[in-house]
């Protein structure tokens, strides 16, 4: 990362059109999360929310997800979700209807039609999932709160499901229209917005841990007393060495890479050689970045959601309902210290997912067959590899290899924090929920790496000239 060249292309009006048009929706997608769904009584509702995220874990989950939506009964609760599940169809459809893989194949305008059906089928899918969270909210959180119900008449609730419906693709919108500017992901910069916009609250808690001093005070070497909590100051400064460890090992495996050399043949035409050099072709230890672990996220998010469903449901089974959510919701040390096997469902299934996903993507992404075929019409060629079907299949290989140790890196980065939450209880001691801050931080490294790549990438272009 050249700094001095990204601060250089801030004088370019290309690039600072860009920025702020990138900035500009990030900071609309915040309004929208503070634009409330348009029920009655919007205060009461609030209240009823508010009481719900803050003694349920998935409920919690979900409002970090979505940057303080759920807390605000926000018209974009439901976020990137529908999107996010239509792209994994319609991927996994491309790779198993051979019409679709084809069209993939065509460039751009067949990947412009597949994201149209992506949008497509985005909308049906948000439809649903707002119908399913008015629902859970109407049976079992408004009907049943000790704070009250709202009387609230079928139109409003149809207009609230439109509402949520559209902030939905409003916000799918906002994300595209920022993948256009060139500077970073769309999905996952509104994410990264999303979950960046809880820090404050976060911070704010630790602060007031440490600062309460009802339990006594830190003693340092017995010589003067320091005004913290001596429990708070010692997790919060374990908990901040092990994220700072996790850090630096996520950056450095997120900026691994494998060089293989390219040798270009040498051409002579009249008095004119051309080739005879060599090149590089990079290839990522992790080629698919963060979109692995915001597709294992959404996934495992689904049953529990469900469950949640089924519960508000009269006539529903309930012991299928609660173990659904049990399982598939993150595990807290407070889960941990039950005992019971099935909060290990959860963390066992994201590991496997995130390889699952690695896997899933990066043979999107890095396509070996095509690679093969352009190296071979430039005239390029691996050194001690025959091109065409051999260096395809070297490039296979490779792949294959740095996916294997990529994603089962990648795999224990994101269960880390359980496990960290487990050996606190272990040692019986009582943390703050990890996990979630895990799940944010390897999104937030993730994204951001990616897009000061990007942001240095278009430096580099609007300050070409500078170098000549």
């Amino acid at each position: 990362m050249n700094w001095k060249t990204v601060l250089r292309s801030l004088k370019n009006r290309d690039m600072q059109k860009r920025m702020g048009i990138v900035f500009g929706l990030i900071v609309a997608f915040r309004f929208m999360a503070h634009i409330p769904v348009p029920l009655a009584e919007p205060t009461k509702l609030k209240s009823i929310i508010d009481n719900v995220v803050s003694n349920s874990d998935f409920g919690g989950f979900l409002n970090l997800m979505s940057g303080g939506a759920l807390s605000q009964l926000s018209i974009v609760l439901v976020g990137m979700s529908p999107f996010i599940t239509a792209s994994i169809i319609t991927q996994l459809l491309t790779k198993a209807i051979p019409k679709l893989e084809e069209l993939h194949k065509d460039g751009e305008s067949g990947r412009r039609k597949i994201n149209q059906w992506t949008r497509i089928v985005s909308v049906p899918l948000a439809v649903i999932q707002s119908i399913a969270f008015i629902y859970i909210l109407r049976q079992s959180v408004l009907a049943g709160s000790t704070a009250g119900t709202v009387s609230t008449s079928p139109v409003e609730w149809v207009v609230a499901v439109a509402a949520m419906t559209a902030g939905s693709v409003l916000l799918m919108w906002l994300g595209e229209l920022i993948t256009e500017q060139g500077i970073g992901n769309g999905i996952s910069l509104v994410i990264f917005a999303g979950i960046i916009s809880q820090l404050p609250t976060t911070l704010g808690s630790m602060i007031t841990s440490l600062v309460d001093t009802s339990a006594g005070t830190l003693s340092v070497f017995g010589w003067f007393n320091l005004p913290v909590n001596p429990t708070a100051f010692w997790v919060v400064l374990g908990v901040s060495l092990l994220g700072l460890a996790m850090l630096y090992i996520l950056v450095k495996i997120n900026e691994a890479q494998r060089i293989i050399t390219v040798n270009y043949a040498k051409r002579v035409s009249g008095n004119t050689s051309y080739g005879g050099i060599k090149s590089i072709l990079p290839v990522k230890l992790i080629a698919a970045g963060v979109i692995p672990v915001i597709f294992a996220v959404a996934f495992l998010s689904l049953p529990a959601f469900v469950g949640q469903v089924m519960k508000a449901m009269p006539d529903a089974d309930r012991t299928i309902a609660d173990n659904l959510v049990k399982w598939f919701q993150a595990p807290t040390a407070t889960s941990f210290a039950t005992g019971d096997w099935g909060v290990a469902i959860y963390p066992v299934a994201y590991f496997l997912l995130v390889i699952l996903f690695t896997y899933f993507y990066t043979g999107i992404v890095f396509n070996a067959n095509e690679i093969s075929e352009n190296l071979q019409k430039q005239g390029g060629f691996i050194e001690g590899v025959r091109p065409g079907l051999q260096t395809e299949k070297y490039l296979s290989r490779t792949v294959n290899r740095l996916i294997l140790f990529g994603s089962i890196a990648l795999g224990l980065i994101a269960v880390m924090p359980f496990i960290i939450d487990y050996v606190f209880v272990q040692l019986g001691i009582n943390a703050a929920n990890l996990s979630i801050g895990g799940t944010g931080l390897l999104i937030v490294v993730t994204v951001g790496l990616e897009t000061l790549r990007q942001v240095n990438s278009r430096a580099l272009m609007v300050t070409y000239d500078d170098y000549k």
